[in-house]
């Protein structure tokens, strides 16, 4: 016989549960979209968005906002992902990443403000970097 879930029990998801939903649909001054396409995952996406969400609870960040979607037109150039600083003109796409690129691109993008030119490829949909 399965035992009772408790109101301990019950909180305890209800936290985590807010927690997971703030991440993907909160508000907060940074987006950071992991492209997972088909191509995306087979060149290592997965590895991307953990990077990214280890990054955002080893920090204790709470208004960075991550997501995922499909392809984005350039499986050469994956895994990709997109950042959006809240007030700035336009979002940055950074290229080819690994989990070690994405600390960096936390260091200096997300927290700084400052765009990691060496591992971008465009700034918003049409300029490059």
């Amino acid at each position: 016989m399965a035992s009772k879930i408790s109101i301990e029990d019950l909180a305890k998801i209800r936290k985590e549960t807010l927690r997971t939903m703030n991440l993907r649909e909160g508000s907060g001054k940074v987006k950071m979209n992991v492209h997972m396409g088909t191509c995306g995952i087979a060149a290592g996406a997965r590895k991307i968005l953990e990077a990214v969400l280890s990054e955002v609870e080893t920090r204790g960040l709470n208004d960075i906002i991550v997501t995922n979607s499909g392809c984005a037109g350039l499986c050469s150039q994956e895994p990709m992902m997109t950042v959006e600083v809240y007030n700035e003109p336009a979002p940055v796409k950074y290229v080819s990443l690994t989990p070690e690129k994405v600390k960096k691109i936390f260091d200096s993008h997300v927290l700084k403000g400052e765009i990691v030119k060496e591992y971008a490829l465009a700034l918003g949909s049409e300029t490059t970097v």
